[in-house]
């Protein structure tokens, strides 16, 4: 199953199926196409604001294009979409070294994500390592390395307890030692309210800007797709903190309602940068914006 085929089943859930009824109905477009759309996307977790701006679009774009049937809505719809979704700047790494400081809450999916990333980079020719950052949960560096074994990636880490930013000195040095391309640094789960753990993961980013000052620095959070609104307004609490870059949405394979990516670019300012669609190794995608959109209303 190609990308595309992926995100159409991992989307099929979304809404019960709301956004494709909305276009499968009567082909003309009036105010109840309107009334019927609005409903869907907020269902689909796309948030009020949001939705009345796309909607705006929409409007716009049947007038201004002479629309009169919901297919042609649905088109205009879909790159509407996709155009709101588009990263402003690429993802660093894509050619040369990078870092990828990954962040959130625990139970979000970051251990899973990181060791799917790095299979994912070994799978383009890239030489990731991993850096055990999160030394405050049990076992945290242990499921990390049985990540980095599946992916064949060599892993940073030391006892729980120790100090993570001292983890992240220590993979640096064997990044660079070992001439790697990539750096993966884990972090702890932190609640958003916990001020001194969000200081810690400041400091972390320092330790990473002294010491590879020449090498861009991704922050990405993992939000859990099924928690819908509520994850993005988690996500404003690591901005200050982490400088966020990006996000990495999982379990969209779940109960997800994926017009939670259209709020995280709208509300947050970033992009989404990969996608969980699944539990394999392979089911961690680079983000594609049209991709999504056409999945999204399941064209």
């Amino acid at each position: 199953m190609g990308i595309f085929g992926k995100l159409k089943e991992s989307l099929a859930k979304v809404g019960g199926g709301m956004l494709a009824g909305v276009f499968a109905g009567s082909e003309r477009i009036d105010e109840d196409f309107f009334e019927e759309l609005e409903e869907a996307l907020i269902v689909a977790d796309v948030g009020m604001e949001t939705t009345q701006a796309l909607l705006e679009q929409l409007r716009r774009a049947v007038k201004e294009q002479g629309l009169h049937t919901r297919g042609e809505a649905r088109q205009a719809l879909v790159e509407i979409l996709a155009k709101a979704m588009e990263p402003q700047t690429p993802l660093a790494g894509g050619a040369g070294p990078a870092v990828l400081l990954i962040v959130g809450v625990n139970g979000v999916g970051k251990t899973t994500s990181l060791g799917k990333l790095a299979h994912l980079y070994k799978s383009q020719g890239r030489n990731p390592l991993l850096a055990a950052g999160d030394t405050f949960r049990a076992a945290a560096a242990e499921q990390l390395s049985i990540w980095a074994e599946r992916a064949d990636t060599p892993i940073v880490k030391q006892g729980e307890g120790a100090d993570p930013a001292a983890v992240v000195y220590d993979a640096i040095c064997s990044y660079k030692a070992k001439g790697r391309d990539l750096l993966l640094v884990d972090t702890a789960g932190r609640l958003h309210n916990k001020k001194n753990l969000m200081e810690e993961l400041a400091k972390i980013r320092r330790v990473i800007s002294r010491e590879l000052p020449e090498v861009p620095c991704e922050s990405l959070l993992v939000l859990d797709a099924t928690t819908g609104q509520n994850a993005i307004a988690q996500a404003k609490a690591f901005t200050q903190a982490a400088g966020l870059t990006g996000v990495i949405l999982t379990k969209l394979d779940g109960t997800a309602k994926g017009g939670v990516a259209l709020a995280v670019q709208s509300v947050l300012e970033v992009p989404v940068r990969f996608i969980g669609v699944g539990e394999g190794m392979e089911d961690l995608l680079p983000f594609d914006p049209m991709e999504f959109a056409k999945a999204l209303l399941e064209q």
